[in-house]
């Protein structure tokens, strides 16, 4: 029941980020499934499928607000899908220390480049 309850509340808050920015709930997710147990590799993979799902929600309420410019999406689809291929194997052949410190200086990153922005 307490699991249920974070997981959840977890997925709420992922939602909420999703709905606002797009995506980000990874950064949310991804530390919370690792928490429970989870291992990293399965961790970050689990996670891109929660945010799959909340994405392919948020598409239509972006949709049915008119606020989605389908000519500027069509290009990034093509070589987004190339990465995600790459990606989907880099994530099983990287080492989970590796793969840790990869995604801490990501989130370092974009928190600096947005407070500075």
């Amino acid at each position: 029941m307490k699991n249920n309850l974070k997981f959840g509340l977890v997925g709420l808050v992922a939602g909420i980020l999703n709905g606002m920015f797009g995506a980000g709930g990874g950064i949310i997710v991804v530390p919370m499934l690792e928490k429970a147990g989870i291992n990293p590799k399965n961790s970050h993979a689990t996670s891109i499928a929660i945010i799959a799902g909340l994405s392919f929600l948020s598409f239509f309420g972006y949709y049915f607000g008119g606020h989605i410019d389908f000519q500027n999406t069509l290009g990034y689809i093509p070589a987004g899908a190339v990465g995600v291929i790459f990606g989907s194997h880099l994530l099983k052949k990287i080492k989970t220390d590796l793969l840790r410190r990869i995604f801490g200086i990501i989130i370092i990153i974009s928190s600096i480049r947005l407070f500075f922005k």
